[in-house]
Formats: C-alpha cells, structure tokens, sequence
C-alpha cells in the first residue's frame, strides 16, 4: 500500500511540473532578438522557450507595445518579459537573469578595403548590407536616411557574407560572433575579410521579473540554471548561429 502511494504521490508530483506554465510579455519587431513573423518568433524568444523548458516549464506569449507589456509585467500582471538591457531605473523595478545575449555589433569588410567605425560617415555610396527586418544602429539608420549608405537588405546574414566576398556588397554590419560565423560559412579564408578593431555600444539583453513577484527570486534562479544547462550542452550556441541562416 505504502508503495502504490508514493507512486501515486511522485505521479502528481511530476504531472504538476510538466503542467507549470509562465504568462510572458514581450514586444514586436525587435529583429533578429523577438518578432512574431520571425522564425520561432525571434532569436532571443527561442533562447527563453528553452531554457524554460530545460526546467520544466511551459510558456504562454503575449505581443504587446513595449511599454505597455513592460508596464503590465512591473505590477506583476505577468510573470516575466525580455529583452532588455540594464539600466538603474529598471534595476530598482526588476530583477535581471544572466544576460540572454551580449549584443556587441561591429564593421564587417574586405581585408583590402577595410572599414572602421569612424570611417562610416564618409562612405558616401558604399553599399551595406544588411538582413531584411533586422534593425541597423541609430547612427547607421541615420546614414542610411541621409544617402550616405545604400542598403541592401537579403534574407539572411549568411549572404551578406557571401554578397562581401564577391564584392557586390561593401560591409555588414553584425553582432561578432553572428558576423564570423556567417563569414567560415562562405568558405573563404579569414584573412580574407577584417571585423572593425572597435564596436558600436555594446549591450547585455536579459529576462526580467518585477520585483513585485511572489516568486521573482525563484523565477530567475530557476531561468539561470536552464541558461546555463543550454549553453553547457551547446544547445544555446546552436539556437544563435542558426540565426545566421
């Protein structure tokens, strides 16, 4: 009998886990990070969706306006959202997870005909490539609005790579490791391109839970581990360089 429910006591007890769900906000159009038109819905959303799951827990996704999903999430109407980056303002409102990605973009070019940052203003004509929907830097984005840059926009970043090499394009403009995986996907010796030495500002994006959550501590804890079984079994750097597709 004591058997039979203890067995019957584990059942429930493993039921209840597999059956825990977290209501998550985020927002739109954040390319490549979150989207709903995006494959999996963005990068950063698969990272999340995995690393729950890693932990047993399901998610339900709601798409809203930044601010208001933001706002809904600090009075604890749902129990997490993300991206976002730190600041002191939300600190005093959030707690933060390990950083989900660290977004550190930087000039990429032909070795003989290299690019740094500060060369960008007077590349009047030069060709950017640069994926369709993703979001270029505001400088960039400013450039490109003044005719400075002409941007082409392909699918992937993968043929930005390959558009660089054959010189019909002029640079892209990629997070590192996102940039030199797409560039060893072309084939083509390192030497051959040049990553510029300094980056745009560089950001950590995170998984936040108000602080106004009964759970919030426990939340992130949990969240952290499942981050970090992703990355210990390469599942997280899988679901990043698939983005270069």
């Amino acid at each position: 009998m004591g058997y039979w429910l203890a067995a019957l006591l584990s059942l429930l007890i493993s039921t209840a886990v597999r059956a825990e769900s977290l209501h998550l906000a985020t927002g739109d159009d954040y390319a490549p990070f979150t989207g709903k038109a995006l494959p999996g819905q963005g990068m950063l959303t698969q990272v999340v969706r995995a690393a729950l799951a890693d932990q047993g827990v399901a998610i339900t996704l709601d798409w809203l306006p930044w601010n208001r999903g933001y706002l809904k999430a600090q009075r604890g109407q749902y129990d997490a959202t993300f991206p976002y980056v730190r600041s002191a303002e939300r600190e005093a409102e959030f707690l933060y997870s390990a950083p989900l990605y660290i977004a550190e973009q930087h000039v990429f070019s032909r070795a003989g005909d290299r690019i740094e940052l500060d060369d960008l203003p007077r590349l009047h004509g030069k060709h950017l490539c640069y994926p369709l929907g993703w979001q270029p830097p505001l400088a960039v984005q400013a450039l490109i609005e003044q005719g400075v840059l002409r941007r082409h926009s392909p699918l992937g970043l993968k043929e930005c790579a390959r558009l660089l090499l054959l010189q019909r394009d002029d640079l892209f403009i990629s997070d590192r490791h996102l940039g030199e995986s797409a560039l060893r996907s072309t084939g083509a010796a390192a030497n051959q391109f040049h990553r510029s030495t300094s980056a745009f500002r560089s950001n950590t994006l995170h998984f936040i839970v108000s602080r106004q959550h009964p759970r919030a501590t426990e939340l992130i804890e949990r969240f952290d581990r499942g981050l970090a079984a992703l990355k210990a079994r390469g599942e997280y750097q899988r679901l990043i360089e698939s983005y270069v597709e």
